[in-house]
């Protein structure tokens, strides 16, 4: 099995590769989140896996904490934590991101434009290999329409969720929030009860771009 990023959601429970991160000295270009840094505030238990180089994530303090810092340019890597969370009493996925460019012309909906200055992965198991499970990309479009969905042109076991999109909002923090129970539901007709794992991603190796984010708290909550 050929591995890309877009078998991330099979490759990323198994791979045991660590995170290379560092605390950044420059502040934030526009504040801090107001609902909290990156979770800890530390990169403990992430990992990191390149498909094309390797984006550069880091860690970068503010009044609220560290926030994450994710650049790709004309790369892509993932940073993935494996963590069960029982999402049947948590379903509330909570997220900060500031973007600071987006990516387009491109056509994300194709191979050739499935890029995306931000990502937030969540992963559900289905079966005992690797590659047994299905995700829900939430993404800050470059060019779709926002709140519009679609499968990964790469596998019909993603789904991309276009959350934000164009340049409405740059480089100002937005906070989003997800029902995962509700989505999965809704785009792959599971009843989940628990998510194996999530991750984070600025990619842009398909349209040779340059993209800048940053990820703020990330939460699961009853409400």
């Amino acid at each position: 099995m050929t591995i890309t990023k877009h078998t991330l959601a099979g490759v990323f429970l198994t791979l045991l590769i660590c995170t290379s991160a560092a605390l950044a000295e420059n502040p934030m270009p526009t504040g801090a989140p107001n609902n909290g840094g990156f979770p800890n505030g530390s990169l403990d238990g992430w990992k990191e896996r390149a498909f094309a180089g390797n984006s550069t994530y880091q860690l970068v303090s503010t009044s609220e904490g560290s926030v994450l810092k994710g650049s790709a340019d004309g790369t892509a890597s993932v940073l993935y934590k494996e963590e069960t969370v029982n999402v049947g009493e948590t379903p509330w996925l909570d997220w900060s991101w500031l973007v600071q460019n987006t990516l387009a012309p491109i056509n994300e909906q194709t191979k050739q434009g499935d890029d995306f200055p931000a990502r937030l992965y969540v992963v559900v198991r289905t079966g005992l290999l690797p590659w047994n499970t299905v995700a829900i990309n939430y993404v800050w479009s470059s060019t779709s329409e926002e709140g519009s969905h679609w499968l990964s042109p790469y596998t019909e076991k993603s789904v991309m969720v276009a959350v934000n999109s164009g340049t409405e909002g740059l480089n100002e923090w937005q906070y989003e929030r997800r029902n995962v129970v509700e989505d999965f539901k809704t785009f792959f007709n599971m009843d989940i009860d628990k998510i194996d794992g999530y991750a984070v991603m600025v990619d842009a190796d398909n349209s040779k771009k340059s993209a800048t984010s940053y990820f703020g708290n990330i939460e699961f909550s009853a409400r």
